[in-house]
């Protein structure tokens, strides 16, 4: 289901909000994803973050792979930590990586306490049981909650395996958000389909904050394709593809949706949150996406890593 709306709202509406799981926060049902501050200057990343209070928007999401991204962010820390919900995301699976990266993120994100640290697409059998165990990561973030130097702990992953993974992380721990992707083309796999509906059940029952990504995807790039933005999936660019892609998340009640690793399409994922508007009579977004050749990115067998 997708719901079109026009593109700039009336004055008095604003980029919905919703309490982030069980944690007590309010986050703004967009979540800046900060990989898109990868190659953006100082002055720019600054700018950014002003651009996403003014807009409404108050949780960001980054990690520690992601570049000079964690730095970017910190730059603007001393004046705005208040103002943002701060999660980042380790891709370690022992216990002594992860203290380590959760320290750096601290040093990089120059605070003394991330709200949401996160296990960064834990998707795989090896890494899952590795992050488990008693040598593994999940220990090293469930002391740093104890020490307060966390708040929450998470869990990320791509591929159409990831929300049967989930499950079996939330039956293992009493993890507090999740994120997996959620758009038409996955959704049109049955098995993802059905393993997804079962993850979006358990995180209503348990009050667990459910994240998406890859909204606004099309396709892979295609071999010799000029690359166009910095994402490494070829997005949907027009205004209101952009507007179907997000209402479609958004028209699911109690999910968030993460932006894309590309400050170019910001805005426009801005815009179509500020008009949506979940009484207005859906539209069918396949035919659109038929029409530009969306495939799914991530395929059983096929295409399932990243």
């Amino acid at each position: 289901m997708v719901i079109i709306c026009p593109l700039r709202a009336p004055e008095n509406r604003v980029i919905p909000r919703l309490a982030f799981g069980r944690t007590g926060h309010t986050s703004s049902r967009i979540l800046f994803g900060a990989a898109a501050l990868w190659n953006a200057t100082p002055e720019k990343s600054a700018a950014t973050l002003e651009l996403l209070l003014a807009r409404g928007v108050n949780h960001i999401d980054v990690a520690n792979g992601y570049g000079p991204s964690e730095r970017r962010v910190g730059e603007s820390m001393r004046r705005l930590r208040s103002r943002f919900f701060l999660a980042t995301k380790t891709g370690k699976r022992d216990y002594s990586g992860a203290w380590r990266h959760l320290e750096r993120s601290l040093e990089r994100l120059q605070t003394d306490q991330i709200d949401l640290i996160q296990l960064h697409n834990l998707s795989d059998e090896p890494g899952w049981q590795m992050a488990f165990s008693r040598d593994g990561a999940l220990r090293a973030l469930a002391e740093a909650r104890e020490q307060r130097l966390v708040r929450f702990i998470g869990v990320t992953g791509h591929g159409t395996r990831v929300a049967a993974m989930h499950l079996r992380s939330l039956a293992r721990f009493p993890f507090d958000s999740v994120l997996a992707p959620y758009n038409p083309a996955l959704m049109a796999q049955p098995q993802y389909a059905t393993d997804f509906e079962a993850l979006y059940a358990e995180c209503q029952r348990r009050g667990v904050a459910l994240q998406t990504i890859k909204a606004v995807a099309a396709r892979r790039w295609q071999p010799g394709e000029v690359r166009t933005h910095s994402t490494w999936y070829r997005p949907v660019t027009e205004a209101e593809d952009v507007a179907r892609a997000v209402h479609w998340v958004l028209s699911r009640p109690g999910v968030f949706l993460n932006t894309a690793s590309d400050l170019r399409l910001l805005e426009l994922t801005l815009d179509a949150a500020d008009a949506f508007d979940p009484a207005a009579a859906p539209g069918d977004i396949h035919e659109a996406w038929a029409r530009l050749g969306v495939e799914p990115l991530f395929v059983p067998g096929l295409d399932d890593v990243r």
